[in-house]
C-alpha cells in the first residue's frame, strides 16, 4: 500500500493480489461491527470538513501514537516545523541501561488498506521518506511507525463509561541497516514485521542500547 501526503494513506479497495512475492497468503482483513454513531449521531460527521480524509487519517495516526507514548510514561513533542522526516521525538524520562533521559524519533504513517502477509506488512513509502529514515549516520535512533486503521472513520474509536478504544493497532521497524536509494527511485516498499505490535512496554524496548550501537551512539 503506497502512502499518501500528511502521514495518511487514502483509503483503497482490498487488493485481490499482492505485490510481495514471499510465497505467503495474505491474512483476511476484519473491519469491526459498526457501532451505535452510524445512527442519527453521526450527523456531525457530514458537517465537519474534511472528515475521513486523507489529512484526518494522517493525524488520526499521529494521535494514536501519542496515546501510546502517554501510556507508556515517555515525553512525546512535536518539531515546529516537519523539515527533516519527523513526527514524534519521544523522551524517556529516566535512565535505561547506562544512558540517563535518552531520545528515539519517529516517522508516523497510517493506512486502512494494508497489504497483510502472515509475518509482515507491505507498505511503499516515497522515496524521500524512506531516505529519512534509512542509513546509520543519524545522532538518534529512528523508526517507522505504521498505524493501522478501519476504512470508516466512524470507527477509529468506541467510547463507553469503563473505557475509550482506538482501531486497530500500530507496528514499527528500523531501517538503520537498509541503504539509501538513489535518485530516479520513485518509492521503496518496506516490510513491517507483524511481530513489532507497538505498546507501552514495546515503545519503552525501542529505547534499547543496540539501537544506538547501529547509529553509533553508544
Amino acid at each position: 500500500m503506497a502512502e499518501g501526503g500528511a502521514g495518511g494513506v487514502p483509503h483503497q479497495a482490498p487488493k485481490m493480489t499482492y505485490g510481495v512475492p514471499l510465497g505467503s497468503v495474505p491474512s483476511p482483513q476484519h473491519e469491526p461491527v459498526p457501532s451505535q454513531q452510524h445512527g442519527p449521531d453521526s450527523e456531525w460527521a457530514k458537517l465537519s470538513p474534511g472528515f475521513g480524509d486523507n489529512g484526518h487519517r494522517g493525524h488520526f495516526g499521529e494521535q494514536f501514537i501519542r496515546m501510546l507514548a502517554v501510556a507508556a510514561n515517555l515525553d512525546a513533542a512535536q518539531r515546529d516545523r516537519d523539515r527533516v522526516g519527523v513526527d514524534w521525538q519521544l523522551g524517556h524520562p529516566g535512565r535505561p541501561g547506562r544512558r540517563r533521559y535518552p531520545v528515539i524519533e519517529a516517522q508516523v504513517k497510517c493506512t486502512s488498506s494494508p497489504e497483510l502477509y502472515d509475518d509482515h506488512i507491505a507498505f511503499d513509502m516515497k522515496a524521500q521518506h524512506y531516505n529519512e529514515l534509512a542509513g546509520r549516520d543519524y545522532d538518534i535512533p529512528r523508526f517507522l511507525f505504521l498505524v493501522l486503521a478501519p476504512s470508516d472513520p466512524l470507527t477509529w474509536s468506541e467510547v463507553t463509561p469503563e473505557r475509550l478504544l482506538l482501531r486497530k493497532a500500530a507496528y514499527w521497524t528500523c531501517l538503520h541497516d537498509q541503504e539509501l536509494v538513489g535518485a530516479g527511485t520513485s518509492a521503496r516498499r518496506v516490510r513491517v514485521p507483524r511481530g513489532n505490535l507497538l505498546t507501552a512496554a514495546t515503545l519503552h524496548d525501542l529505547f534499547s542500547p543496540d539501537f544506538r550501537a547501529m547509529v553509533g551512539v553508544s
